[in-house]
Order: structure tokens, then sequence, then C-alpha cells
């Protein structure tokens, strides 16, 4: 992608998410994440219904007159976008691939966070740590992180999702909310890994899927090919029963995974490429 045709696709992308941004994700993302704690503001005159327990009995005693400490909540937060860039990310079976959907959910998350004087960063994972960006406030920063996720060309198309993990753990020290967009299609034990980091750090599982996945389309005899192992199946995608195991082996798959992060305690929804992912991520951050 040359640099006039990757800067229109930033551009495109600006102009649709940070729509979103405006109209649908800025108060709930503020109301989902809450800042570090609150801070004294000033004080004022006591007002009827003002809590007891706020009243400044310092300034009550020298003016002779009631008055309360005005607190507003320290606000700034720092956001990590820990995205899979393994082989399966370029998986779509109609118009639009799971990295097409990750990039989509980068820029929403990322200008809702720059919206709210945020801090965004973002680590590139796939066996290995492909790419980090540390977390800076601002558009400029944004439009870098989605720019680099555009261009990325990993080294390796394995999955090992506790290897970004584990780097957003040493390099963040802080306590920081971290949203982890994958399929999850991993033989590592992630999970593991995810509940360490929840310890510390505020944890959201964005587990994108497609349609072909639950339901394999009638295409005759195929040659399935798996990009992170390399390996290839010749599959009859007309037969009843391999259609039905095909669609067994999804139901099993989600169904663990679902019932792994809610033991887990980690907020959790799944995103499809062919479907709008406006409603269950509002939902998400509502239910927060």
């Amino acid at each position: 992608m040359d640099t006039k045709e990757l800067l229109k696709k930033i551009r495109l992308l600006e102009i649709k998410t940070k729509g979103l941004t405006k109209h649908i994700f800025s108060g709930e993302y503020h109301s989902a994440f809450k800042g570090r704690g609150m801070t004294f503001s000033e004080v004022r005159d006591y007002n009827i219904g003002d809590e007891v327990r706020t009243i400044d009995w310092n300034v009550t005693a020298r003016f002779n007159e009631p008055h309360v400490k005005v607190f507003d909540e320290e606000r700034e937060l720092t956001v990590m976008l820990i995205i899979d860039v393994s082989g399966s990310k370029d998986f779509g079976w109609k118009t639009k691939t799971k990295k097409d959907l990750a990039l989509e959910l980068a820029a929403v998350l990322s200008f809702s966070a720059i919206s709210n004087n945020d801090k965004v960063g973002a680590i590139f994972v796939s066996d290995q740590v492909e790419k980090y960006i540390a977390p800076e406030k601002g558009k400029k920063h944004a439009l870098v992180i989605l720019r680099e996720f555009i261009e990325i060309q990993p080294k390796s198309e394995g999955t090992n999702l506790s290897e970004g993990l584990k780097f957003f753990r040493n390099t963040q020290k802080k306590r920081s909310i971290a949203f982890v967009i994958s399929d999850f299609i991993d033989d590592n034990d992630f999970m593991e890994g995810l509940k360490v980091t929840r310890k510390k750090h505020d944890m959201i599982a964005l587990r994108l899927v497609d349609e072909a996945e639950a339901t394999l389309p009638s295409m005759g005899i195929v040659q399935l090919f798996n990009s992170e192992t390399k390996e290839t199946t010749w599959v009859n995608t007309n037969s009843a029963q391999a259609k039905e195991t095909h669609a067994e082996n999804f139901r099993r798959f989600e169904q663990k995974l679902t019932n792994d992060f809610k033991k887990s305690g980690i907020d959790y929804t799944s995103l499809s490429t062919g479907q709008d992912f406006i409603k269950p991520l509002v939902h998400l951050f509502q239910n927060r």
C-alpha cells in the first residue's frame, strides 16, 4: 500500500469511527472506566442534601457557617490495545477480515480514549511481540497506532498471546485498561496469563469471529489452508456430516472460552466480521 492509499484509508477510518465515538461511545466509555480516585477541587458553602461526611470542619469553624469539600474524579487513564496479528487475522468469508474488524475496534477505542484525555498505546503480538507503541495522548498518536497496524508485516504467523500479556505487565507498572483483541485461537495457555495480568490491570477481551467458523458454507470439495501451521486439509463442504462436525467443534470451543472468561472474572464479548459491532460493544460497556 503506497503512502497516498494509506493516508486515504486512515482518513476514511477516522471519519467513520470518530462519528461513532462522539455519538455513541463517548458517554459509555467514560462511565465504564473509572479514574484512579478522587482529587480535592475546592471548598464551597453547604447546600441542603450534601453529605455530612464532606463537611470541612476547619473552614466551617473559621467562618461560622457550614462548608463542604468538593472532589473531582481523577480521570486520566492509560488504555492499552493488545492486538493479535497472527496468521488467522486475514481470515474472512465475505467482505471483511478479522484484521479489518480489529482495525475498526482499535480506531473506536483509541479515539474514545483520547476524547477523554486518556493515554493510549498498543502491543501487536503473534507468538512474539511484533511491535510496541508506548501510550501517549492526542489524535496524532492515535493515528500512528492505526497506521502501524495497517502496515505491520508480522515476522511470525503463530499465536502466543501470553507473550504479549507478559510484555504488557513488564512495561505498564501503573494500573491500566487493557483490551485484548483476538480470535483466541491459541494452543498455549493464554487464560493463565490473563488471570495473572488481571490482578493488577483492568482486562477486557474482545473476540473476533467470522460466520464461516460457525457455519461451513457450501462450496463443494475445497482445500482449507491453516495460515498459522501452513497445513492444508481437503473438506467436502456440501457434506451434512462435515457441516455438523464443523459446527459442533465451533460450539464446544465457544462454550469453553465463555466459561473460562466467566470463571476468570474477565469482561468478554464476541464480535463478528459479518455484523455490526456497535451493539455488543455498547452492551459490554453498560454492563460494567
